[in-house]
């Protein structure tokens, strides 16, 4: 698992668009980082989790399909 370190105004679609190309995998950073679900706006200097995506994920499938 990556870590990734806030600029002052990230915010989770943002932060998720950085890391993996695409805003809508905000829900994987959100419950892989339960201890920052406070913030909307992040200031500088948090460290957020990034974790690696399954191959599910990564393909973008919905919910319903990875089953």
């Amino acid at each position: 698992m990556d870590t990734y370190q806030t600029v002052q105004g990230d915010t989770w679609d943002m932060i998720a668009k950085k890391q993996y190309g695409d805003e809508k995998k905000m829900d994987i950073l959100m419950m892989n980082n339960f201890q920052q679900l406070d913030y909307v706006v992040f200031p500088a200097g948090l460290l957020v989790n990034i974790p690696e995506l399954s191959n599910d994920e990564k393909q973008g499938w919905p919910e319903w399909r990875k089953h």
